[in-house]
């Protein structure tokens, strides 16, 4: 028996988090369309992350059932991860540019401004006897970025480390030459509130 914990996300970023603190997981990813029903940046992030949790969860329930697999296989704790990080100025959701000019457009109106970024993480566990447990929460981290010219914006958008990061920036990477400060938790930014998960999955 022992516990088999799964990120039901694509994102590196979110990999090499869970294992910078020594979490031993498997990566298996969701192909759940995002649709959201929520209208708070919070509400939002969690919908998302419970949307991925779900699917990957039940995805695995059911491969489980068709193999029938041995007694002593099943009874084994299951631990799902979902995550969503949206980046939001002004009430504006920026996600991920989906091109050069959009890019431009998003880092434009970050440059010289603070904005929010929010992370909602599901996790959905099971015990040896299959019962189910939810939960959910989400994390804020205030981020103020400097001024940056229309140079500084290109030369970064040329480096090609902004497409696939909502808001078109990667605080872990270049961008990091222009965050002025943030308040709150660094690696929320990065995708998800590390120490916040390892106290919760410590419970």
């Amino acid at each position: 028996m022992g516990k088999r914990i799964i990120l039901a996300s694509g994102s590196p970023r979110r990999s090499e988090l869970l294992t910078q603190i020594g979490i031993s997981f498997e990566v298996i990813t969701s192909e759940q369309e995002e649709i959201y029903k929520s209208n708070n940046p919070c509400g939002i992030v969690q919908e998302l992350a419970q949307m991925k949790a779900n699917h990957v969860a039940k995805k695995l329930r059911s491969e489980k059932h068709k193999k029938k697999i041995q007694e002593n296989q099943l009874a084994e704790e299951l631990l799902v991860i979902g995550a969503d990080t949206i980046v939001v100025l002004e009430g504006e959701i920026l996600g991920k540019p989906v091109g050069v000019e959009d890019a431009f457009a998003m880092l434009s109106k970050l440059q010289g401004q603070s904005h929010q970024v929010y992370t909602g993480v599901a996790l959905i566990r099971y015990n040896t006897e299959g019962e189910e447990q939810l939960q959910l929460f989400a994390e804020e981290t205030k981020v103020f970025v400097h001024p940056m010219s229309e140079q500084e914006i290109r030369e970064y958008i040329a480096k090609g480390e902004c497409f696939d990061k909502a808001g078109g920036y990667g605080i872990q990477g270049k961008f990091a030459a222009f965050i002025e400060r943030i308040e709150g938790d660094y690696y929320n930014v990065m995708g998800l509130p590390l120490s916040r998960v390892y106290q919760e999955l410590k419970r």
